[in-house]
């Protein structure tokens, strides 16, 4: 987690992707509506999960994984279990000195699993900003998270995050001349 290429916080997870969509849920638009529960049940997830890693309560964001959750960052990074997690996110904390640090997510798409009603699919973009003593505002680049939570004991647990760090979609070919 000590990368030039800053990432969506002291927890964040990231891999690559050109376009503000990944592949797989750019072009999903599955026929089925979510229940108005079920993106109540997301949005708070993950509304309680980055205000933990907010407040960088490391401890806490890693308890809202499965003990084998599986990260993979932008650059390639992988951490499997909350102990790796952790010890990226206490590795970066340096970096969050002086600072406060707010995830803002949006655009959520949730696809319940279809084989598996414990299985939620959810593609998200993700904003951080670092807010700095005197009020400062900055923020850092944005991303595309793809997300598989599964609910165990009741509740949602994260079980694997893809982070794409978001570049500009290719420019469309030029129009033949129509001479």
């Amino acid at each position: 987690m000590s990368h030039a290429v800053q990432e969506p916080g002291p927890a964040e997870q990231a891999g690559g992707q050109a376009g503000s969509q990944s592949g797989k849920q750019a072009g999903s638009q599955a026929g089925s509506q979510v229940t108005g529960d079920l993106h109540a049940e997301v949005s708070t997830f993950y509304a309680r999960q980055m205000r933990r890693v907010d407040a960088l309560d490391i401890e806490g964001f890693a308890d809202t994984f499965t003990e084998d959750g599986e990260v993979v960052h932008s650059t390639g990074e992988t951490q499997r279990g909350r102990a790796a997690m952790v010890a990226g996110m206490r590795a970066n904390l340096p970096r969050y000195r002086d600072v406060a640090v707010r995830h803002w997510f949006g655009h959520l798409l949730i696809e319940p699993d279809a084989a598996d009603p414990d299985t939620v699919r959810v593609s998200y973009y993700t904003l951080v900003t670092l807010t700095d003593r005197a009020g400062a505002v900055s923020f850092q680049p944005t991303f595309t998270v793809d997300d598989v939570l599964v609910r165990r004991d009741g509740r949602l647990l994260t079980a694997s995050r893809v982070i794409h760090r978001d570049t500009p979609a290719p420019a469309p070919a030029p129009a033949p001349d129509p001479a």
